[in-house]
């Protein structure tokens, strides 16, 4: 499935040296595929989907935190 590759490819993304419109981009990409994937998880009930959008949004909020930056003190 090509579905699951491109989700694999973004979950061992490297997050090091991105510049901020790489993790625009990657954070787009990566609610595309949760969305997606969801789609195919609502006629499946397929454990394995439900794991992989659990991953995947976890790598998002990764990504968007580093996004926003430190709250100034």
């Amino acid at each position: 499935m090509d579905l699951l590759e491109r989700a694999s490819e973004l979950e061992n993304m490297k997050m090091s040296n991105m510049t901020t419109s790489d993790r625009v981009v990657a954070s787009r990409a990566a609610k595309a595929l949760i969305l997606e994937i969801n789609e195919i998880y609502k006629e499946t009930k397929d454990p394995d989907l439900m794991d992989l959008m659990k991953r995947l949004t976890e790598k998002k909020r990764k990504i968007e935190k580093r996004l926003k930056g430190r709250p100034a003190a």
